[in-house]
């Protein structure tokens, strides 16, 4: 990773760390004066995004690691696999939620309705949430960040949480339910664990070796199709190192060349393929003599099995 995008990383996550503390401890603390569970729920939630910061800042050190003996593609994996721990947290927090809810809801407690003052914290909440969440989508865009990106869309569920909160303690005052403040954060839970489970599918992309954008591979036929002399790419495979591509793939070549111009020919393809993609960590071209006969290939994908899919 570079000292940038490491820089950038470790300031944004501060921001958030800094800016969801302030969100969580007045929330819980209003929640438990006002008596509301929704915004109690709110706060919880938010300071799940707190661990989640915390979580983000040591991961862009570990990130920065220079590759060795053992990790020879480097450390950017990592980020994945923190993006899949802070799934669990936020599905932890969600399941959490889920139970005190129902269990307010069928209890036989005599309920009063929550203080006015729930009311104005939420509406903090919603403005402060916006802002984080605008900001850490802006800068995980910026530098390609998929954690960065994932925890925006953590917050910007908040937000949509918040106003939720705010919607049911305006009916809970107008129609005099205080029950409707446990509902409420039923519903709040259930945004929780739908945004745990959605960042946790999406990590699983990187850690399984695959792409987001699959035309990426449109790309790559395309820019070998420039390259004087190679043809039938095929045996193609990519996967994301962090937000960087690792390609690999085969071109064939006329076989009576020699070792130099066959070795021109992946050089060319190599550059046709950079020019086409960004962020690429690495390009393994092999040539093969032309119209040679190909085993059945387990791996990989050919223009023509693409087109099919």
């Amino acid at each position: 990773m570079s000292a940038s995008k490491e820089k950038v990383l470790i300031r944004t996550s501060w921001i958030s760390t800094i800016g969801n503390t302030v969100l969580s401890v007045v929330k819980i603390v209003i929640g438990l004066i006002s008596g509301s569970l929704a915004v109690l729920g709110d706060g919880i939630d938010s300071a799940t995004d707190v661990v989640i910061s915390i979580v983000m800042i040591f991961t862009a050190r570990i990130m920065n690691r220079p590759p060795n003996s053992k990790y020879v593609y480097g450390y950017e994996k990592a980020e994945s696999i923190a993006t899949k721990i802070l799934s669990l947290v936020i599905f932890y927090a969600g399941v959490q939620m889920l139970i005190s809810s129902v269990q307010h809801i069928f209890s036989n407690e005599q309920r009063e309705l929550p203080a006015a003052i729930a009311i104005y914290v939420t509406v903090f909440s919603i403005l402060g949430k916006l802002g984080l969440a605008l900001y850490q989508y802006r800068q995980g865009k910026k530098i390609n960040s998929s954690m960065l990106i994932a925890n925006a869309m953590n917050m910007r569920n908040d937000v949509i949480i918040s106003a939720s909160v705010l919607l049911g303690l305006f009916f809970t005052f107008i129609l005099k339910l205080p029950i409707l403040d446990s509902i409420t954060g039923l519903i709040v839970s259930f945004f929780i664990i739908r945004t745990s489970v959605c960042i946790f599918m999406d990590s699983n992309v990187e850690l399984m070796d695959g792409v987001k954008d699959v035309t990426v591979y449109d790309k790559i036929f395309e820019a070998v199709e420039k390259v004087p002399g190679a043809c039938n790419p095929h045996r193609v495979r990519s996967r994301l190192i962090g937000n960087m591509y690792m390609i690999d793939l085969d071109v064939e070549a006329d076989g009576n060349i020699t070792l130099n111009e066959a070795h021109s020919i992946a050089d060319a393809v190599e550059n046709s393929i950079q020019e086409a993609i960004e962020n690429v960590y690495d390009i393994v071209v092999h040539v093969e003599p032309k119209d040679k006969h190909h085993h059945a290939e387990k791996f990989g994908i050919d223009k023509k099995s693409l087109q099919n899919k």
